[in-house]
């Protein structure tokens, strides 16, 4: 019997579901939660905002440096293991980062970032193992919109939290949404044991069974693959529009994450917990762009969703720019535009793709120099502001790579009519 077959005759796993769930909101949310309090932290450790821009930027870094690491611990050390590694990580992160000292800091944040990369790979992996193919676009479309909820809770309530609390504090708080979800996966691993089995062999990558089942599927559902020996690949120009197309959805996106509440509060002359509020619709609408993406690509041809999130990542910068009296809207049309870049580019990689090997292999192209560059954004834009003294020139910035991202998709979606 396949794989398929069995998993379509098991019940729903619900507390799977729930537990996995529950670890999705954990992996963007630590890395977001700086910044509603980055200019407390450039006055608490006398950096520039350059240098503070570093907290974001490692982390996007490990997403492409680890991602090698992470399929190797999910290899030998089974699926499951590899997501407790994940939360544990993200915990001693999170411990670390509240170290008096701003080398602490940085050395916390890349440990959350090494976590959350492994995170990244493996939950779409168990998703494809444990739920009936029925549900697996349910369960990994509610992962998706988990991780911006995540992402919306820290950056709508650090701000506050820091005014009551202190900001060191303030971050160190949210650590109990990933001890949730450690506690839950732990659960799930007991409830999961076999009598007379120890864990080293229920959950070893070595073995047969679900684990083996993991590391068959970790090429095709990882969300940064490891990239196969095919060379053909870097031979079709749709994969380098692609490539080119993700660098500037990540450099924009983690810019402006970075960037949006120290932005709002400056510009509009909000506290610190007003500003935080304003950014986090830019995370909480990210939702409805994931979601929507799909929608409209099942019903149009691609080129319609991907005018859409075109339209609305032109929309934030240039609307912040020439109309900052309605940021809330330009904030939310931000937050389509970046829930569902991500969703517009990997169908146009899947729908293109000769192979399976090929789309994973191509996904691991695109999203591994798609998070190198991404992660040059906030340190760019913290730059240009700290030279400038403004916002003008940074949105000058963010709306540049909103025209790279246009243009390059509008091109990969012509070159694959071809």
């Amino acid at each position: 019997m396949t794989a398929a077959a069995q998993r379509t005759g098991r019940a729903f796993p619900w507390f799977v579901v729930i537990a996995l769930l529950t670890a999705s909101l954990t992996l963007r949310a630590p890395i977001l939660a700086v910044t509603p309090v980055l200019r407390d932290i450039e006055r608490a450790f006398g950096v520039d905002a350059t240098t503070v821009s570093l907290l974001t930027t490692l982390p996007i870094l490990m997403f492409a440096a680890v991602t090698p690491i992470a399929a190797l611990v999910i290899r030998r050390a089974g699926a499951e293991i590899a997501l407790l590694v994940c939360l544990s990580a993200t915990v001693v992160g999170t411990l670390l980062r509240v170290i008096p000292g701003f080398g602490w800091m940085l050395t916390g944040m890349i440990v959350i970032g090494a976590g959350i990369t492994i995170g990244n790979v493996v939950v779409p992996v168990i998703i494809r193992r444990d739920v009936p193919p029925g549900q697996v676009a349910a369960v990994t479309a509610g992962y998706a919109a988990l991780l911006n909820v995540g992402s919306l809770i820290v950056t709508l309530g650090t701000a506050p939290l820091a005014r009551q609390i202190g900001w060191s504090a303030a971050i160190l708080s949210w650590i109990w949404i990933t001890l949730l979800g450690l506690v839950l996966w732990l659960l799930h691993m007991w409830r999961d044991r076999v009598p007379g089995e120890t864990w080293a062999e229920r959950y070893s990558g070595e073995s047969g069974g679900a684990a083996a089942s993991a590391r068959e599927d970790i090429v095709l559902t990882g969300p940064v693959p490891t990239v196969s020996g095919d060379r053909s690949l870097l031979r079709r120009p749709i994969v380098w529009l692609l490539v080119a197309t993700f660098c500037c959805q990540s450099a924009g996106y983690y810019a402006l994450s970075t960037w949006l509440p120290t932005l709002i509060g400056e510009t509009t002359g909000s506290d610190a917990t007003q500003a935080g509020a304003f950014a986090s619709i830019f995370q909480g609408a990210g939702i409805v762009g994931a979601l929507l993406v799909p929608l409209l690509a099942h019903r149009l041809p691609i080129a319609a969703p991907a005018a859409v999130v075109s339209a609305c990542w032109l929309g934030l910068s240039a609307g912040l720019l020439f109309a900052p009296d309605l940021f809330l809207l330009w904030t939310a049309v931000g937050g389509v535009a970046h829930g569902g870049g991500f969703v517009v580019v990997i169908t146009v990689l899947v729908k293109n793709a000769r192979t399976d090997a090929e789309a994973g292999a191509g996904s691991a192209l695109v999203q591994g120099g798609g998070y190198v560059f991404g992660a040059l954004g906030a340190p760019v834009i913290g730059a240009v502001h700290e030279a400038t003294g403004g916002w003008t020139a940074p949105l000058g910035v963010t709306l540049s790579l909103a025209a790279g991202f246009t243009v390059f998709l509008a091109s990969a979606i012509v070159v694959s009519r071809r």
